[in-house]
């Protein structure tokens, strides 16, 4: 198939860069360049659009977290990343790690496996999928972590994993789910017996839809950041304990 839009991969270095926040008091109309995009790209969702305050070039946001920049048209893509070499600041990393966040106090924490680990006082929202590897993996890693508070959402993806559904449903109506859980993800045992009980597995794939949250596992912690995929436990404690999402800057 033709491809209808042409991408420019490389980074783009930018010396004196202003501030990605400025903007003109009457931003330009996007409609036409979010038309142009929609059809150029069938089945990207194109998020957010802004123009950029230099070479003309518009930011536009493509299913959730990526970023791309094109031009009024939007016949030109251009894949790559905005350096800003007078502070050493990767302005599109930056950027990223601004999409990448969610106000935790919005989690449905009700519709979560809850499992508090010493004083429980830091917090952690996890995406999970029971028989993704990933997730098994990154519970091993949990397991060594204390002091934090984490809650578990079932995000079973039939698609990848057909039993994954089954597994989910039957932790949800176990007695102690946090047990269940544990013992399933970390010593591969089932719970016994049959789902009889309700369950928010469907809430929750909506939720994660809403979020982008497209793969397990994905990870929000206490300050908002949203971290897909797995990671080691020293990177959990370091983002646990940081307030907020740090700037993202060149090597």
């Amino acid at each position: 198939m033709r491809k209808l839009l042409r991408c420019v991969s490389l980074a783009v270095a930018l010396t004196a860069v202003p501030n990605l926040a400025a903007s003109a008091e009457l931003p330009p109309d996007t409609t036409e360049l979010r038309n142009a995009l929609s059809k150029r790209m069938p089945g990207v969702r194109i998020g957010e659009i802004r123009a950029l305050p230099y070479t003309d070039l518009y930011e536009v946001v493509a299913n959730g977290f990526n970023v791309f920049y094109t031009n009024a048209k939007g016949d030109i893509g251009l894949m790559g990343e905005l350096i800003d070499f007078t502070t050493g600041r990767n302005l599109s990393r930056e950027r990223v790690a601004q999409l990448r966040t969610i106000d935790f106090t919005t989690l449905p924490l009700d519709k979560a496996i809850v499992k508090v680990k010493g004083n429980g006082s830091r917090r952690l929202a996890l995406f999970s999928d029971p028989d993704c590897p990933h997730c098994q993996q990154l519970e091993r890693e949990l397991s060594a972590v204390t002091d934090v508070t984490i809650y578990t959402f079932l995000l079973p993806i039939p698609s990848i994993h057909p039993d994954a559904t089954r597994k989910s449903e039957l932790v949800w109506c176990a007695e102690d789910r946090a047990r269940a859980w544990d013992e399933l993800m970390l010593a591969g045992r089932e719970p016994s017996g049959v789902a009889r009980c309700e369950t928010p597995i469907r809430d929750i794939a909506q939720l994660a839809d809403k979020l982008h949250i497209a793969g397990t596992p994905g990870i929000v912690f206490g300050n908002g950041r949203l971290v897909p995929g797995g990671i080691s436990r020293n990177e959990i404690e370091k983002l646990l304990n940081d307030p907020a999402p740090s700037a993202a800057k060149v090597p």
